[in-house]
């Protein structure tokens, strides 16, 4: 169905993403597969490439547009123009964390922790920057190719703490909500010239990330790890090919009247009280 249809994923090296882009390609989708260590996009695109697609790696800051407009240069070169986007690049940082959920007055006495007095805006802009701009400038760049042509989608990726913040990372939480309603604005912006823009919100999966905040180093979970599965009723974290038919639903014409929606894929995560 996406037979020589050309798609672009941004932090394609990553666990998530690369399950993405594979899934596009294993659909006939040419990939280009791009991310700031060159290295992880090209060992994903020579997966690709060796399982019978087509692919390549391009290093590319998502917060630099003379890059991005190199990288776009370099795709159109070697595979054509853009017909899908994914914006995966994004993450967190530690200078935008707080070390409790909850505050108390005794924490302002611990040097060891990090409070809600303590995050430094530099970390917070930082998220900010990475998740919001890092969508922003990668769609001004692509999608360009995208005028005048029929079946394009750009799909972005928000989170479940988009909807509500989860404790502890107020800046990525805050970062992924601008994601959700700027998914929302372009789709809006782009309807008259047909293409769609809607959002993947992951629930928690594990990644290089944040596996070491939700598993210990023998594989048991965390304190907080257990917390998620205890408010996720379906019992377990997502594995990475739980994204892929919500993407292909998006990128089909079987999806042409849904535009600026985010949809969660989160076992239950968001359904459940609690209770």
């Amino acid at each position: 169905m996406m037979k020589d249809k050309v798609a672009v994923v941004t932090g394609g090296g990553g666990i998530l993403c690369g399950e993405l882009a594979k899934t596009l390609a294993r659909q006939g989708a040419k990939l280009a597969i791009l991310d700031l260590r060159k290295e992880a996009a090209d060992q994903l695109a020579d997966e690709i490439t060796q399982a019978g697609g087509t692919a390549i790696g391009v290093a590319a800051n998502v917060l630099d547009k003379e890059a991005m407009e190199a990288a776009h240069q370099e795709v159109l070169s070697q595979l054509g123009p853009c017909d899908i986007l994914v914006n995966g690049a994004g993450g967190n940082h530690p200078k935008g964390t707080t070390s409790t959920e909850h505050f108390s007055p005794d924490d302002l006495e611990k040097t060891d922790l990090t409070t809600f007095f303590d995050l430094d805006p530099k970390g917070i802009e930082f998220v900010f920057n990475l998740n919001f701009l890092g969508t922003l400038i990668p769609t001004q760049v692509f999608s360009k190719d995208m005028i005048g042509k029929e079946g394009c989608s750009i799909i972005n990726i928000s989170s479940m703490n988009a909807f509500t913040p989860l404790t502890k990372i107020p800046a990525y939480s805050g970062a992924k909500a601008a994601v959700s309603n700027f998914t929302q604005w372009l789709a809006v912006h782009f309807a008259k010239i047909g293409v769609r823009v809607n959002a993947l919100a992951p629930g928690f999966f594990l990644t290089d990330q944040n596996r070491s905040l939700l598993t210990q180093a023998d594989g048991s979970l965390t304190e907080r790890g257990n917390k998620i599965l205890s408010q996720t009723p379906m019992g377990r974290f997502g594995n990475p090919e739980d994204l892929n038919s919500t993407l292909l639903w998006l990128c089909d014409p079987a999806s042409a009247f849904v535009t600026g929606v985010v949809i969660p894929i989160d076992g239950g995560f968001s359904a459940y009280s609690g209770v």
